[in-house]
């Protein structure tokens, strides 16, 4: 599903070069759960903007699902957005002056699909997070958790090959954490594939892979039997 090999980024600082990631070999089959940790200044918000063609590697290369990531004009990378990748945010990115089913709805709008079959399915999905009644409902009239579980209805709305969550429970209190983690792992049980890039450890025994970044670098790569988040709930 995702194939990284030697992957070097690095940004101009002034009359200096900084150099991000330093190689970095990567690879993620369909259906797996992953957690990208490490520290500030580790890279791992650097890899996730590469994963999510939102940044572009200097050198290496990246295959997305058989497609080759490189050299994309903005349009183009717009369109692999959306046609392969979901994304979850810690600070939600809901519109606040959309309910629930518009913000859902959102990717489907920019896909050309008709008005009553993005409803039908934004309901759909509003309905598999557990938020059908709240579908009429603004961001500000939601929880914390409930904002992002409508983030991830929207992610999943136009059945992505692939979603990328960035620090997901980062901004929510640790009952409702485990609350979207169970969530993650009930949606990733059903087959899909899953990046998650957290700072929290316990977050992160609740994926089936820990991938440690350190100064640019993967310094481990550990497959885990995932503690089932529904038990702490």
């Amino acid at each position: 599903m995702i194939e990284i090999k030697d992957l070097h980024k690095s940004y101009q600082m002034g009359s200096n070069s900084l150099h991000v990631l330093k190689g970095i070999n990567f690879n993620v089959k369909k259906g797996e759960l992953v957690s990208i940790m490490g520290s500030s200044g580790s890279g791992k918000s650097t890899l996730l903007n590469i994963l999510g063609i939102l940044d572009e590697a200097d050198e290496g290369s990246y295959i997305l699902d058989n497609t080759s990531i490189k050299n994309l004009s903005e349009k183009i990378a717009a369109e692999y957005r959306n046609k392969f990748l979901g994304f979850i945010f810690q600070s939600f990115n809901l519109i606040n002056y959309k309910n629930a089913i518009d913000n859902v709805a959102l990717p489907l709008y920019y896909q050309g699909v008709g008005r009553k079959e993005r409803n039908d399915k934004a309901l759909h999905y509003l309905e598999k997070v557990g938020l059908a009644n709240w579908a009429t409902h603004l961001p500000n009239e939601l929880s914390g958790g409930q904002k992002q579980r409508v983030a991830i209805a929207r992610a999943l709305a136009s059945d992505p090959k692939v979603l990328l969550a960035d620090e997901p429970t980062g901004a929510l209190d640790t009952k409702t954490s485990y609350e979207v983690m169970e969530l993650i792992q009930n949606i990733n049980d059903e087959g899909k594939t899953i990046l998650l890039v957290t700072h929290e450890p316990d977050i992160a025994q609740m994926t089936k892979r820990i991938v440690d970044l350190k100064d640019g670098l993967i310094i481990n790569d550990t497959r885990i039997e995932p503690v089932k988040a529904k038990a702490h709930v």
